[in-house]
């Protein structure tokens, strides 16, 4: 596949996916790669440089809220992201665009239209 068009079109899909994923669950950052790896076959391998924009736009935008987690043991602080109402609003109009749009991307991939 043109690995161009294959960006490109993941690229228009990330945010619902990360939105759904924490609309299921609190996560952080290198979790929800992982979850996306996993749920997609391998088809979205994402960098931390493709996602932490991503975050950071949502949580700008009120999508999401962000804590550290800062448990006893060794362990590394992590960053963990969970959803908001408006995040939950965002996702569920998405979804809802989303349904349109494939839609309306099968029907002229398959060659029909609306009479």
């Amino acid at each position: 596949m043109n690995s161009k068009y294959e960006r490109q079109l993941k690229k228009g899909v990330l945010e619902i996916l990360v939105l759904k994923l924490l609309d299921q669950q609190t996560m952080y950052g290198y979790q929800i790669i992982q979850t996306l790896k996993d749920y997609s076959n391998s088809m979205f391998l994402l960098k931390e440089g493709t996602l932490y924009p991503i975050l950071y736009r949502l949580e700008d935008e009120g999508c999401l809220t962000s804590f550290w987690n800062h448990s006893d043991s060794k362990d590394v602080p992590k960053k963990f992201y969970k959803i908001t109402e408006k995040g939950k609003q965002t996702l569920k109009e998405l979804i809802d665009l989303w349904t349109v749009f494939s839609l309306e991307v099968s029907k002229i991939l398959e060659g029909s239209k609306d009479e």
